[in-house]
């Protein structure tokens, strides 16, 4: 199999959340313990920092990559899910995993993939072990894919834990209340592991104090402990919060022996996108009209989006959304401004919502729009209808951005 044969049956022999949904989700590690086992231990071989959370797992990990990057470290990056290519998935200090990598590990191992029905989680989980093992990292930045407990990643032993925040999201495979989910987050913190929270959240602090104490892990809530928010490349008004993590972070990690300086610190945080790639986070594609994408897709993370659009200056607002089908547009809606043009459109992919269907639930409560048969197609229509001083703005789902950048 050439490397699009290869992803093409990652994709389609195996159950994965990002096409199927809930099918996807797998009750234990057996697994994904299973496949270490088989692949000896590719997780012991190299040090990790494990990053959980609703929001911000994302880019904290970048933007903890690139200061480790910087500090002259040999940084493997695991994370999900990918915008355009599947190998965007696992990186050393930015440069993604090679073609014959991921064709030369599947070809390997697909009798046992097969013979043991494994996920693409769990698949991808231990290819980019195995990766970074063999290449021999110095540390890897690994973020949890759902939840915590029992994600595939959660058979590491890192050198310290990284809890963002906890919001009402994947509340079918997680539970239904922010302390059902900080418990399946919490997860991830271990025996004598020091955690890192990002934001205190007064109704559900004690989840992971109590898990922390526990497990005799020191906990460190980044909110209480930062004043100082140093500058990113990074310029969602919500990076503040990952910003504050990753320089706790920073702190905790001193004493374990790494060292890094303020002034590497600075430098990490300003060049992440360089160092790593990372897209999609209140990124800028054009000017006149100003074209603003994001990933943000729930409660939270639009709420912060929301608050951040309504501090430009622009004539008209045009809007081009698109969702998930197992997404709850009641939480969503009310955060969107009522007065903007909406071009509504479906992901490119199983899960996403018919864009009429959208429209419709949009519409009755008062957002008016049209539905059209692609992202693309959306988006042509916004900048078709907007004038040079108007802004578009893109999202809704990761599934939409990875359509226009």
């Amino acid at each position: 199999m050439n490397y699009q044969d290869t992803i093409h049956w990652m994709f389609q022999q195996l159950p994965m959340y990002q096409h199927k949904g809930k099918a996807a989700y797998k009750e234990d590690l057996s697994n994904t313990i299973t496949l270490s086992e088989y692949l000896n231990h590719p997780e012991k071989r190299f040090k990790s920092i494990h990053v959980a959370g609703t929001n911000g797992k994302g880019s904290t990990s970048h933007m903890l990559a690139s200061v480790l990057q910087e500090a002259g470290y040999k940084v493997g990056l695991y994370t999900s899910p990918h915008l355009k290519d599947f190998r965007e998935r696992i990186r050393i200090n930015g440069k993604v995993i090679s073609k014959q990598f991921v064709i030369g590990f599947i070809k390997r191992n697909k009798p046992f993939f097969e013979a043991n029905h494994l996920s693409f989680f769990e698949m991808t989980v231990g290819m980019a072990f195995d990766y970074f093992a063999k290449q021999d990292i110095d540390i890897g930045v690994v973020e949890v894919g759902m939840g915590g407990r029992l994600d595939s990643t959660n058979i590491i032993t890192p050198e310290l834990s990284i809890i963002t925040n906890i919001g009402l999201d994947h509340m079918q495979f997680l539970g239904n209340t922010l302390e059902k989910i900080a418990v399946e987050k919490a997860g991830i913190i271990k025996q004598n592991i020091p955690v890192v929270i990002g934001q205190t959240q007064s109704e559900i602090q004690s989840v992971f104090k109590e898990k922390a104490r526990e497990h005799k892990a020191d906990i460190y809530f980044a909110d209480q402990l930062i004043d100082e928010v140093l500058e990113s490349d990074l310029k969602g008004s919500y990076q503040q919060h990952n910003i504050k993590t990753v320089m706790q972070t920073v702190i905790c990690l001193r004493p374990l022996g790494y060292q890094i300086s303020k002034a590497q610190l600075k430098r990490g945080l300003l060049n992440v996108v360089k160092h790593t790639g990372l897209q999609g986070r209140w990124q800028i594609l054009q000017q006149h009209p100003i074209v603003i994408c994001d990933t943000a897709h729930n409660k939270e993370g639009l709420s912060y989006v929301m608050k951040q659009l309504r501090t430009k200056a622009f004539d008209r607002l045009h809007i081009v959304f698109g969702v998930v089908n197992d997404k709850n547009l009641d939480t969503i809606i009310p955060l969107l401004p009522k007065d903007a043009i909406y071009y509504f459109c479906k992901p490119n992919i199983p899960r996403g919502l018919d864009a009429d269907q959208l429209q419709w639930t949009f519409d009755k409560e008062g957002l008016a729009g049209s539905a059209y048969q692609s992202v693309a197609q959306a988006y042509q229509a916004a900048k078709r209808n907007a004038g040079k001083t108007d802004l578009i703005y893109i999202g809704g789902s990761t599934f939409v951005i990875s359509e226009v950048i």
